[in-house]
């Protein structure tokens, strides 16, 4: 491809990206690096979207990282449903010694996420996503709820967190003897930590929690590391990025962004982490630099959406705002005239930044590079 108005060469990116020549030096903002610890660290196949790649091609991906676990988030990313074809998924995961994790989208049929026409009824769907899992061998099933629309109109989120709670028990059986949880992500703004808990709980926490994802906590006008007190207990999976959140005339605003480069601080929370869910894996769902969100708290008619909401919680996000910035991009990531070919690349950057960061800042990870 010709260089682009940013001047960068999308052959020798990802040339001295597979020889391990691109490098981000990231300094963790008010922190010390923290010792080597114990903790899986994964990706989401989702960090690495625009490559369309499938099952396969992810697993050699994570492979080449020296990641321990990979997060399949979506059951498009097989080729075939078929059993042959996941027991061999599931040798070559195994032979890659990634661990592997499983997931789907929304099972909730009240939400205006949920899509009929392809899963049918969201009951079959959830069996769909159960027998997934245990035949590629993941204990975890990774799904969510909706997003932050349904929040909105009569009954809120709470006549959707009941209508998700009657599909959760209806394959309760199925769960169990496969040998499976379901893991419900607080997902693009639809539920704050303590509501997620409440569905949990009422659908039985013995085979259901969370996949805990503080990018989204900030959409939902939390502190990253209030979401992690709530449900780390519950977490048995993980959708891990950083998040830049800042004050605006109306509230605040947040965007996703490379991991060390936002507003949170990791060693912190990954001290925490290890304490209130010490064996669930490190996954990075890496979304950076693409949306952004505001949150506007000052105006009355936006509290319609959270009528419940806590204010010792809340008072900690304004908290998180006053001491936050408006992104940066980091230097060396590529640029120029907007393509697909650009957006494989930055992709690649980010997530290749991210886990460094995580590696070397944090000392997560069980495999040496």
């Amino acid at each position: 491809m010709s260089r682009s108005g940013g001047g960068w060469s999308r052959r020798s990116f990802l040339g001295s990206l597979a020889a391990g020549a691109v490098s981000l030096a990231v300094a963790p903002r008010g922190s010390a690096h923290v010792a080597p610890s114990p903790t899986k660290l994964g990706v989401d196949n989702f960090s690495v979207r625009t490559w369309g790649w499938k099952a396969p091609r992810l697993i050699e991906y994570a492979a080449s990282l020296k990641l321990d676990t990979l997060l399949l988030s979506d059951l498009e990313v097989y080729e075939s449903l078929d059993d042959g074809y996941l027991d061999r998924i599931r040798g070559q995961a195994a032979d890659a010694e990634i661990e592997l994790q499983v997931g789907t989208s929304s099972l909730c049929p009240t939400s205006n996420a949920y899509d009929a026409r392809k899963w049918g009824a969201a009951e079959d769907h959830a069996r769909l996503l159960i027998r997934t899992a245990r035949r590629v061998g993941s204990p975890v099933a990774r799904c969510y709820l909706g997003n932050r629309d349904d929040r909105k109109g009569d009954g809120g989120i709470d006549r959707h967190i009941d209508a998700m709670v009657q599909v959760l028990r209806s394959v309760r059986s199925e769960a169990e003897d496969a040998g499976v949880k379901i893991a419900i992500e607080n997902h693009a703004g639809d539920m704050q930590a303590w509501e997620l808990v409440r569905l949990i709980e009422a659908a039985g926490k013995d085979f259901v929690g969370a996949t805990m994802d503080p990018g989204n906590a900030a959409w939902t006008m939390e502190d990253p590391l209030v979401n992690l007190e709530i449900l780390g207990p519950y977490a048995l999976t993980t959708g891990i990025r950083d998040s830049a959140v800042w004050e605006t005339a109306d509230g605040a605003a947040s965007m996703w962004v490379n991991m060390g480069e936002g507003v949170v601080d990791w060693p912190a929370y990954v001290q925490r982490f290890q304490t209130l869910c010490p064996q669930t894996a490190f996954v990075l769902e890496v979304i950076s630099y693409k949306w952004s969100y505001e949150m506007p708290y000052l105006q009355p008619e936006y509290w319609s959406r959270f009528p419940q909401a806590r204010a010792a919680e809340f008072a900690r996000f304004v908290a998180l705002a006053k001491r936050g910035q408006p992104y940066a991009v980091p230097p060396g990531r590529p640029a120029g005239e907007a393509t697909v070919e650009l957006e494989q690349a930055q992709q690649l950057f980010d997530v290749e930044a991210s886990v460094r960061y995580c590696r070397d800042v944090l000392g997560l990870g069980l495999k040496k590079q």
